[in-house]
């Protein structure tokens, strides 16, 4: 665990959310299994940006190598059909 400050600040949690939180601690407080779970939840959250981010960039990239690549191929078919 870090060994920072705490900052103690409320908020609302759902009954079904507070049940798995009370399920699911095992030795942890109910506080560091909230943390736990909401450190992994960021995480995920990233990964789906960060892979969000890389399909949008690649759709483009493909576009635009998609034009290079059908004129090579067609170039390359004109090439076969001489031989």
């Amino acid at each position: 665990m870090k060994t920072a400050a705490r900052m103690i600040k409320t908020y609302t949690i759902d009954p079904e959310i507070d049940e798995y939180v009370a399920n699911t601690k095992g030795e942890l407080s109910a506080s560091e299994r909230v943390n736990e779970l909401l450190r992994r939840a960021i995480l995920q959250e990233r990964d789906e940006k960060v892979e969000t981010e890389a399909a949008a960039f690649f759709a483009a990239a493909q576009g635009k190598r998609r034009k290079s690549t059908l004129g090579f191929q067609e170039a390359a078919l004109r090439t076969f059909s001489r031989d």
